[in-house]
C-alpha cells in the first residue's frame, strides 16, 4: 500500500470529524474563551481550519521559517468550514507522491535556528495530523462549557448516546 493512500484516508476522516465540531460553534460566541490564556473560539476554529494547509506546506517545501508566521483568522463558522474543506483538498493533492518523497527531511526554523528536523512522514504523522484531534478536543471542552452538544468522534459522545 502506498503511504499516500493511508495518509489521505486519515486526513479525510479527521477533516470530516473536525467539520462536525466547527459547525457546533455558537455564532454568537466567537470571541468567547474559557480562560484569558486560551484561544477564543474564533482563533481555535480558524486554527483547526488551517491545519490541513500544513500538510501541503510540509510536502511542497523542505523548510519553514516561523519568524513571520501569523495564524489566519476566519470571521465566521461558515468561513472556517469553507477553509477547512479547501485546505484539505489541496492537502490531498500534495500527498499524491511516491513513497520516497515522505523520506525527505523537513525542518522548522525560528530566529535562524532549526527548531526541529525530521522526515516528512514523521512531520505529517507526529506534528500535523495529530494537531486535528488535539485541538478538536479543546473545542469539545469549550462546547461542553457553553452547554453545546459535543459530536461523536471515535465512538458516541454523551450527547449522542442512543
Amino acid at each position: 500500500m502506498e503511504l499516500q493512500d493511508m495518509l489521505i484516508a486519515e486526513l479525510e476522516h479527521e477533516v470530516a470529524l473536525t467539520e462536525k465540531f466547527l459547525k457546533r460553534i455558537p455564532k454568537d460566541k466567537l470571541e468567547w474563551r474559557p480562560h484569558p490564556k486560551s484561544m477564543s473560539l474564533k482563533q481555535l476554529g480558524s486554527h483547526l481550519a488551517e491545519i490541513p494547509s500544513w500538510v501541503t506546506g510540509t510536502m511542497v517545501q523542505d523548510e519553514m521559517s516561523m519568524d513571520d508566521y501569523k495564524p489566519p483568522i476566519n470571521e465566521s463558522v461558515e468561513e472556517m468550514v469553507k477553509n477547512l474543506k479547501s485546505s484539505a483538498e489541496e492537502a490531498k493533492k500534495s500527498l499524491k507522491v511516491p513513497n520516497s518523497e515522505f523520506d525527505k527531511h523537513w525542518k522548522m526554523i525560528q530566529g535562524g535556528k532549526t527548531v526541529m528536523e525530521m522526515p516528512k512522514y514523521q512531520v505529517l504523522r507526529g506534528m500535523v495530523l495529530n494537531q486535528l484531534p488535539h485541538h478538536r478536543a479543546q473545542l469539545g471542552v469549550c462546547l461542553r462549557l457553553l452547554d453545546q452538544s459535543v459530536p461523536a468522534t471515535y465512538g458516541p459522545s454523551a450527547d449522542e448516546q442512543q
